[in-house]
């Protein structure tokens, strides 16, 4: 007999979790009401007995138990729940913690606001009326949630409206958010443990509704907040900001003046302490130093995910000769615009550098840098394979 699909997949990405997964498991089991179909799926990242400790709890659980452990855990949480969501049947996801600070008793509540509002995501939030923050450790963390909020809701207006708490790693959202985020050339790219924001930008839900929650305190374990995954949290902000090309025309342009900076500096050094040395080869050697800065910054922030066409040395020479071209370039298209449509030198030179910068980025962003999809799992679902456990569990 086939089993009838699940009404709801509850992805649980989890690392290093296995004193919580007991009473996770017992609380889902208790919170979903009768009739309603569900499946848990964990998305595991696990180095301790976490895995073990889901196959135990899965022979007694309410609720079916898929289990997947990655063996390369790549994009960090974020990964793991777009892997999760790749292996979950249900029509609507809800993506909740391990650790219990996410209380499981909500579940119900986040379906049924979506089923009476038709909002595609439903975000279980600490900061709309009702809800409270208060299981986050001390002021510090305090401090550091709402500064990633407002930050996160400066960055993204129009995507965010109406959403109080993006950085929420609790809510549900339908799987045609999903397909529609994954038929698009970049797909997802997660990157660190704030996966939500991911999904709002990229899915762009068709309506968002919210549920206030009291975030709780860890049930065991350790937090894994951490300064590292507040770096990749804010690479994971620039590379979402720079997804619209006009956006990554902006952030090029914008790095490209700061290497005015260093092109300066070196030139200064080259010519007041470096008595005899000509101008023009102090500016040639000072120009490679504004196109190291350039590519340093270009290469790490703007186009993280975008590195695998080319070798690093590859992508370095590409770049140096791009930006050299510009230079040499420049004059005599500005000359060319001043004799053959006679225009004066200031309107000619400026029509000259818009014309080489284009060119430039045109280069860089659609050949160097040309998009990759993610090479996480192709969504909208992976059907686990009837195999023993750990692959698919009660």
């Amino acid at each position: 007999m086939t089993a009838l699909p699940a009404d709801v997949s509850i992805v649980v990405p989890t690392f290093n979790e296995a004193d919580n997964i007991h009473e996770l498991l017992a609380r889902i089991g208790a919170a979903i009401p009768a009739g309603t179909r569900a499946e848990v799926v964990f998305a595991d990242d696990s180095t301790d007995r976490t895995c073990e400790v889901i196959e135990e709890a899965a022979l007694s659980s309410a609720v079916p138990v898929v289990l997947h452990h990655r063996p390369v855990p790549e994009g960090g949480l974020g990964g793991a729940v777009v892997e999760g969501i790749a292996r979950a049947t249900a029509p609507w996801i809800v993506v909740i913690d391990a650790d219990l600070q996410h209380p499981p008793e909500l579940i119900p509540q986040l379906l049924a606001r979506g089923a009476a509002t038709g909002a595609e995501l439903v975000v279980a939030s600490r900061y709309t009326a009702g809800g409270d923050r208060g299981g986050l450790d001390g002021g510090y963390r305090k401090l550091v949630s709402s500064s990633s909020t407002l930050l996160t809701k400066s960055l993204f207006p129009r995507a965010l409206s109406g959403l109080t708490d993006p950085m929420s790693g609790f809510f549900a959202i339908r799987r045609t958010a999903v397909d529609r985020a994954s038929a698009q050339d970049e797909g997802l790219q997660p990157l660190g443990y704030k996966i939500l924001l991911e999904l709002a930008v990229r899915c762009r839900p068709r309506g968002i509704a919210e549920v206030p929650y009291a975030f709780g305190e860890r049930h065991a374990g350790e937090s894994k907040s951490t300064a590292r995954e507040g770096m990749r949290f804010l690479r994971h902000l620039i590379t979402l900001r720079t997804a619209d090309p006009r956006a990554r025309a902006v952030v090029f342009g914008l790095i490209g003046l700061s290497g005015f900076v260093p092109n300066l500096a070196l030139l200064w050094l080259l010519t007041d302490q470096a008595p005899g040395l000509h101008y023009a080869p102090a500016e040639i050697i000072a120009n490679q130093a504004g196109l190291l800065w350039n590519f340093a910054l270009i290469d790490s922030l703007v186009y993280r995910n975008q590195r695998r066409h080319h070798r690093r040395s590859v992508r370095l020479l590409t770049f140096a000769a791009v930006g050299n071209i510009d230079l040499v370039a420049r004059i005599p298209l500005a000359a060319l615009l001043i004799g053959a449509a006679g225009m004066t030198a200031l309107p000619a030179t400026a029509l000259a550098m818009a014309i080489v910068f284009t060119a430039r980025f045109l280069v860089v962003d659609r050949w160097l840098y040309r998009r990759l999809h993610t090479s996480l799992p192709a969504l909208p679902r992976v059907t686990p394979e009837p195999e023993p456990v750990p692959d698919a569990l009660g």
